[in-house]
């Protein structure tokens, strides 16, 4: 918005051709939403006690979660402004920046259901598992309809590029000739969809540690969209040029900056859980971030955190159903294994950040290892 209304302005007044520059822009999305952040995450946090809208902590859980039963939930809601906001103000209006904004009020949506379910009217269970997956699926659906049947898609390729292997590109749509190569691709976007959406779901179960990756994951996917759409440096490092993907860099850098306020409010103790409102929806975005970017395998190693969490989980079910009753983790989802190990809740969170930000620093790596 800002961009269409101020840099017309540069004839006259050569400051604003800085609006020009996604660096620029993207910084200033990054700051707009740690402010909005700080502005509305008391207001919405006093708001979710007035209503007495809070966490419900299992029991089956670490007896020290206990502690947290009624903390505020929803607090996703924070994350959500903070992120969708700054990227109206400063994005152009690109089919890219709609998409990832879509994505993120779309499972939004479906999460803050979710939580409303389970805290306002006391279903212990919430949304039921089959509706949350016709949420994530039909979104999936539709990102890759239109990715298949929009022009601005045309020279879109169903090939993505493998990490530390150079000149060598996979084709999800398993070689297949066209339109027929369109059936296998759209149901690899939907699964990128689903497992993000629910790693990050599963990974949202200690103070900070979720919101603390989605921060990092963002920087990273900041940088990789940047690069992305600037023909000098796709050239120079090999890599795909997606004309367009540059302006999601002010989307990774407002996701980034609304990730960081909302830590402040999530940091142990926390005064405030995401809840489903904002687990799913960023889990949804990252997914998006991957699959507009052409790095769909890079994924696996941006969010290994994500991934490791949700495979503790996959391998405990099968293992304790296989064996009748045996695990392989002392609890499952992987940091409360840790947790029960004597790791204190900040110690599990801020090792995870640390493997976060190494993995980060790996994936931007590749572009070059190759």
């Amino acid at each position: 918005m800002l961009y269409y209304l101020l840099y017309p302005l540069s004839k006259y007044i050569s400051g604003f051709n800085l609006f020009q520059y996604i660096s620029f822009r993207a910084a200033f999305a990054a700051i707009t939403a740690l402010l909005i952040s700080f502005f509305i995450g008391p207001r919405i946090i006093n708001k979710l006690r007035e209503k007495q809208i809070g966490q419900e902590v299992r029991k089956e859980g670490p007896q020290t979660h206990l502690k947290k039963q009624g903390t505020p939930t929803m607090g996703g809601l924070i994350i959500l402004t903070a992120a969708i906001l700054p990227t109206l103000l400063w994005a152009q209006a690109t089919i890219y920046v709609g998409l990832v904004v879509l994505a993120t009020v779309w499972m939004g949506v479906v999460g803050f259901i979710d939580d409303y379910l389970k805290v306002v009217k006391k279903w212990p269970k919430g949304l039921y598992g089959r509706y949350k997956i016709v949420g994530q699926v039909s979104f999936g659906l539709l990102l890759g309809g239109v990715i298949f049947l929009t022009p601005q898609f045309k020279d879109f390729s169903t090939s993505t590029t493998v990490p530390f292997v150079k000149g060598f590109d996979l084709d999800l749509g398993l070689s297949l000739s066209y339109p027929f190569n369109y059936i296998p691709y759209v149901l690899i976007v939907v699964f990128i969809i689903t497992a993000t959406s629910n790693s990050v779901n599963l990974t949202d179960g200690l103070d900070g540690l979720a919101v603390g990756l989605v921060a990092i994951s963002a920087t990273a996917w900041a940088a990789i969209s940047y690069v992305s759409g600037r023909i000098d440096f796709s050239r120079y490092l090999d890599i795909p040029y997606l004309p367009g993907t540059g302006e999601l860099t002010v989307y990774c850098a407002a996701l980034g900056g609304a990730a960081l306020g909302f830590l402040w409010f999530n940091a142990h103790p926390a005064q405030a859980f995401m809840g489903d409102t904002g687990s799913l929806a960023l889990g949804s975005a990252l997914g998006t971030l991957a699959i507009l970017l052409k790095k769909e395998l890079l994924l696996i190693i941006i969010g290994g955190v994500f991934v490791a969490e949700t495979m503790s989980v996959i391998l405990q079910v099968w293992y304790f159903k296989r064996t009748g009753g045996k695990r392989i983790f002392r609890m499952a989802p992987l940091h409360h294994h840790f947790e029960l190990k004597g790791w204190s809740e900040p110690q599990v969170v801020v090792r995870f950040w640390i493997i976060g930000i190494l993995l980060a620093l790996l994936s931007l790596s590749t572009f070059k290892i190759r």
